[in-house]
């Protein structure tokens, strides 16, 4: 395995890590209730994704319990 001939300064360091950042989580509103969510996934509050039903209000609540 390679090992560096000499040290990798903070500067070099840092510059190579701009890219390394935490993004916001995209919010969207429910079509169903019109609360806010994450995109792509089911609405946790009714179950509801892309205008259909993908889990129903009982699979919340015992997932919420557990």
């Amino acid at each position: 395995m390679a090992h560096p001939k000499r040290k990798t300064s903070k500067m070099r360091r840092d510059k190579r890590r701009t890219h390394y950042k935490a993004k916001e989580t995209q919010l969207s509103t429910c079509s169903n209730c019109g609360t806010a969510h994450e995109s792509h996934t089911v609405c946790p509050s009714c179950g509801y994704y892309k205008g259909q039903l993908a889990i129903s209000k009982d699979n919340i609540l015992r997932e919420e319990k557990v």
